[in-house]
């Protein structure tokens, strides 16, 4: 790396380490709160109260927990490169963090399923997606925390070593 580079990067670190965990912690306190916020979509509801219900799931879903989710994935991408850990631990992570974003739209499917379907379609049992959701967020914690030795998994060096190179394609210009 470009040595005033990577002064900047040991700089932004600390910010984008921050901005990772707050956004974690609003990602994964809201999509473990989706299933029993959608417990309460019933079809023996009033239409005021069914209305409210459907309001305040719809929003915490768009508002809240999914751009938790893309700024938890930006900035744990953006600590991926400035910090070079190309290890085989990340990459199992990765694969749990895949299977979250995974859940986090099965969940967002069956809002949409519920709330356009007034009574046709109910939500599943409130167990069964926080259990989804559940499996690989202690995965990656436990991963994440214990940055077990996998090294007996072989990786192709493209990716456990920096490229230090340019892309493989011509970058427009304007």
């Amino acid at each position: 790396m470009i040595v005033w580079l990577q002064t900047i990067a040991e700089v932004l670190i600390p910010f984008f380490k921050a901005a990772h965990i707050a956004a974690l912690f609003v990602w994964c306190g809201g999509i473990l709160a989706m299933p029993l916020m959608l417990a309460r979509h019933d079809a023996s509801n009033s239409r005021n109260d069914y209305l409210r219900i459907r309001r305040a799931t719809h929003l915490t879903y768009t508002i809240v927990v999914t751009p938790a989710a893309v700024v938890a994935v930006v900035a744990g991408t953006w600590l991926i490169f400035f910090r070079e850990a190309l290890v085989p631990w990340l990459y199992a992570k990765l694969f749990f963090v895949a299977l979250l974003v995974f859940a986090h739209a099965w969940i967002g499917h069956i809002l949409v399923a519920v709330a356009e379907n007034k009574g046709r379609d109910g939500p599943p049992a409130p167990y069964l997606p926080m259990l989804v959701v559940l499996l690989p967020m202690i995965a990656i914690l436990l991963l994440v925390l214990g940055k077990p030795d996998l090294s007996w998994i072989e990786f192709p060096t493209w990716l456990t070593e920096p490229r230090q190179g340019q892309l493989p394609f011509a970058v427009p210009k304007r």
